[in-house]
């Protein structure tokens, strides 16, 4: 199947993008499931996967920007052949955020954004314009330049003030309504509430910018996925409600069934392609 792609500055991406949280370990579910994607995401696994990702017409990774792991799986997978595309998050415990940024673009990243929990805290402690000058590092490496949030008032605020910025990083559920800490950076795997409201208010903010959007959590990190028909009606309700230039970042563990091939097929499906 054919996979509809979008404008990300000079480059086209696909509508469906593989997020990178699964690949680290992360999978805002439970412990249990988090050490399973530790176990299954040896560094020769992660090739195997973006290499069969990049087979299956997916072309865009996105990816927190660590050295000691991402930076090294998309060296492996380079030297294997892998020719995606990479949009990076920035990794909030590194001392040094702008020296972050300025290694992730020289590794070839197209986009960067700020990462999304440490953009809900500043906002909640009212020091949110602090972000504009780590968007303005990433403007200086000629990338496209992105905001993460869980927060839609965020995006507003952001909008409202005109900020230098091509595109947003929208979670469909708001996890940071009280101080948290992603547990990739706290090592500790938290309690999260997804709540059923939260999709819409996200995705009516969504709407109202001009800016490209990259949706993620669109199956609550695994919760509406009991079965696949649960799963296709999450992927056409999240494209049906975002833009036409938008796209979805979705985590695959394709560890019990094959998820690369079946949100290939979802996605296609769903934007008539």
């Amino acid at each position: 199947m054919t996979l509809p792609t979008i404008s990300f500055g000079e480059h086209q991406v696909t509508r469906l993008i593989i997020g990178g949280n699964p690949i680290c370990g992360n999978s805002h579910y439970s412990e249990a499931m988090s050490k399973d994607m530790r176990d299954y995401y040896t560094p020769e696994q992660v090739v195997d996967v973006l290499q069969r990702c990049e087979a299956a017409g997916i072309n865009t990774i996105q990816a927190r920007g660590d050295y000691h792991r991402i930076l090294y799986y998309l060296e492996l997978a380079r030297r294997a052949g892998n020719k995606m595309h990479w949009i990076a998050q920035t990794a909030s415990e590194m001392h040094d955020i702008k020296t972050n940024i300025r290694v992730i673009a020289a590794f070839g990243a197209i986009g960067i954004y700020f990462h999304g929990s440490r953009t809900d805290s500043l906002w909640r402690e009212g020091k949110i314009d602090a972000v504009e000058d780590y968007l303005k590092c990433m403007r200086d490496q000629g990338v496209q330049v992105g905001l993460g949030t869980h927060h839609p008032e965020v995006i507003e605020y952001v909008e409202e003030k005109g900020w230098d910025l091509d595109f947003y990083m929208a979670c469909f559920y708001n996890l940071n309504r009280q101080k948290r800490e992603s547990s990739l950076v706290s090592g500790v795997e938290t309690g999260e509430q997804f709540y059923e409201e939260d999709p819409p208010r996200m995705c009516q903010t969504i709407r109202q910018t001009s800016k490209t959007c990259l949706a993620f959590k669109i199956v609550a990190a695994g919760r509406l996925c009991a079965n696949q028909d649960q799963v296709r009606q999450a992927f056409r309700w999240a494209f049906e409600n975002i833009k036409p230039q938008d796209a979805v970042v979705v985590g695959m563990f394709p560890k019990y069934e094959d998820q690369i091939a079946l949100n290939v097929e979802h996605a296609a499906a769903t934007t008539g392609k």
